[in-house]
């Protein structure tokens, strides 16, 4: 998988995390996804179309979302509810467009859209085609735990 098309997710995580939350964040080595299930609790879904197909995902555990959204909102979350499902798909809406720009860049036509928050623990997710790679990039925040996945049709 080519890094110049995983880094705008990475950036737009590390950006969007830092501007509207101030959560500092930090990726770590990415490894290639195994298995079919999200790591977090709550996870925002997206789907890449146009001169690239391919799926993303950016999942939280219940404590980094709710420390990241209660740092955005000013007031402490207890739990994951509308508002902390609401605001995984904000974020997720945002990396997308911060994603279809930076892809633009690099003179590919794309769009990176917002499909849906999926909320529990093992959630299966199926990336866009059997045989591609799906990276997956684990990233430690001042809240907790958040991993992207980043898949490419062959």
């Amino acid at each position: 998988m080519d890094v110049t098309l995983v880094n705008p997710f990475i950036e737009g995580a590390l950006h969007i995390l830092d501007t509207t939350a101030f959560v500092k964040v930090k990726p770590e080595p990415p490894v290639l996804k195994t298995d079919s299930f999200l790591q977090g609790d709550i996870s925002g879904l997206l789907e890449i179309s146009g001169d690239l197909e391919g799926t993303a995902a950016i999942s939280f555990s219940e404590k980094s979302i709710l420390g990241i959204v209660s740092a955005m909102f000013g007031e402490e979350m207890l739990e994951i509810n509308d508002e902390i499902t609401d605001a995984v798909g904000e974020i997720s809406n945002m990396i997308a467009g911060h994603v279809t720009t930076k892809i633009a860049e690099l003179d590919k036509k794309i769009k990176v859209k917002f499909t849906k928050v999926v909320i529990g623990r093992n959630q299966t997710v199926e990336h866009i085609a059997s045989g591609s790679h799906v990276v997956r990039i684990p990233f430690r925040t001042t809240k907790g735990k958040v991993i992207l996945e980043v898949c490419y049709a062959d």
